[in-house]
């Protein structure tokens, strides 16, 4: 990121740190009557090993083989990468900087739901002299129309974009796949501006970490659990988020 020079853990080194605490306070040992083995789930990479690594590329036809793909992707997740958007998120809210959330589908639902939870929900209960700057893209139905109609759908982000964005604003892309037209286009009027691009996505991430300065890629090729965790990403950063401008009022 430019202009940003900080050390990140790995997501791994970030993995371990995390206990698995509710597991630990009990000392729970949990038996795998398929392998005979005995796992200590201390840890979510141990507690990783009773899902058989077989099973999960297999088609999901149960709720069981559905889960058990959500957990193992859950395991796998950019811990690190997650972090550095809450911190840089935050820093968004302390400098009263803008942030720009958008995306087609759910993501557009996503993007309406994070940006109600960042406008709404982080105020300090009785402290109403600071707020979350911003802005779904996705909510206004007459503009998005009108530039889809008049010049093309790859366009309703972007141009909405033209009319806000300045430079160290946050540029939040959302897509399942990371390669919807109009959200890598608004990320690169938002870079041309001097904005700050973060994206949100799933599979192998599409052509979004190119354009962004922070990726969060969810690892599964499931559109359906990519959705899932696209949403509790946004509710843990925003929790996050929430809990550092609370303690700070």
């Amino acid at each position: 990121m430019v202009g940003r020079t900080r050390e990140w853990r790995s997501s791994e080194a970030y993995r371990e740190s995390i206990p698995y605490t509710r597991a630990q306070e009990f000392g729970v040992a949990v038996v795998d009557g398929d392998r005979g083995q005995t796992y200590d789930m201390s840890s979510l990479k141990t507690a990783l090993k009773m899902v058989p690594a077989a099973r999960i590329n297999k088609p999901i036809a149960d709720s069981y083989s559905y889960f058990e793909n959500y957990a193992r992707v859950v395991a796998e997740l950019p811990f690190a990468e997650i972090e550095q958007v809450a911190d840089e998120l935050h820093r968004a809210y302390e400098q009263g900087r803008k942030v720009f959330l958008f995306g087609n589908g759910g993501s557009a639902a996503l993007a309406s739901h994070f940006a109600c939870d960042l406008s709404k929900g982080t105020t300090a209960p009785g402290k109403f002299d600071r707020h979350f700057r911003v802005l779904s893209l996705t909510d206004n139905a007459p503009l998005i129309t009108a530039w889809a109609n008049d010049t093309s759908y790859e366009q309703v982000f972007a141009e909405q974009l033209r009319n806000f964005v300045e430079s160290e604003d946050i540029a939040f892309g959302i897509s399942g796949s990371g390669s919807s037209p109009n959200v890598l286009l608004a990320l690169e009027v938002a870079r041309e501006s001097g904005a700050i691009n973060i994206g949100l996505t799933g599979f192998q991430g599409g052509k979004m970490p190119g354009l962004c300065d922070l990726c969060m890629v969810i690892p599964s090729d499931n559109m359906q659990i990519v959705e899932d965790l696209q949403l509790s990403i946004a509710h843990a950063l925003f929790t996050v988020i929430r809990h550092r401008i609370i303690n700070a009022a």
